[in-house]
């Protein structure tokens, strides 16, 4: 055999061994959506928020349905994102001839949930305090811890996002007030640029 033939076959095994302990049906499309929905999500909390003027004071008829609004939103974004991020996944999955649901899609969501379900009880906490201020930079440096957590068992892109996640959280909680915008950037704009480098880096192979 040549030297040529050796390494192909060093390159086919690495490729076997990535597949079988990460779960690379991951698609930059559903990232690109995500960022969308947030974006869409963020500018029509903004105009909610804006035809209203909240002050810091014990609940009101008013402020509770804003927030319910607000949460509406949210819940509608994170769902266009699950339901998205699960069809181009399983679009992926079943082009390359790969399993959807295996042991490493197991862990890898083992290893999201843990602290993405964590800061989502923590941002509701801190509702419940009418701590609003902190809720947006909670759920930024939450889910990137979560991205973080998760990225051993899939593509290495997924680590930096969360990096990015979690800096904008910080900065989101250094200058409050801002949080919706900061929101905006981390659930959007990042979502969008790491979506499109994952799309053209690994998608269109």
């Amino acid at each position: 055999m040549t030297q040529d033939n050796y390494l192909q076959d060093i390159q086919e095994i690495k490729q076997l061994m990535n597949r079988s302990s990460r779960f690379l049906s991951l698609s930059g499309l559903s990232g690109i959506f995500a960022g969308i929905y947030a974006l869409v999500g963020a500018y029509w909390g903004y105009e909610i928020i804006a035809r209203k003027t909240v002050v810091a004071r014990p609940y009101t008829g008013e402020q509770t349905l804003l927030l319910i609004k607000l949460l509406i939103i949210a819940g509608l974004v994170l769902l266009l994102s699950i339901l998205t991020a699960f069809y181009f996944s399983y679009r992926k999955a079943r082009k390359n001839g790969e399993k959807m649901w295996d042991v490493t899609a197991k862990n890898l969501l083992k290893s999201f949930l843990i602290p993405l379900v964590t800061g989502g009880i923590f941002a509701l906490l801190l509702l419940n305090r009418q701590i609003y201020g902190l809720v947006a930079p909670i759920t930024l440096i939450f889910y990137g811890l979560a991205l973080i957590n998760a990225s051993k068992y899939t593509y290495g892109t997924i680590f930096y996002l969360g990096i990015s996640e979690v800096i904008i959280g910080l900065l989101a909680t250094a200058f409050p007030g801002y949080g919706l915008l900061f929101w905006a950037i981390g659930f959007g704009v990042f979502h969008i640029i790491y979506g499109t480098v994952m799309y053209f880096k690994f998608d269109r192979k």
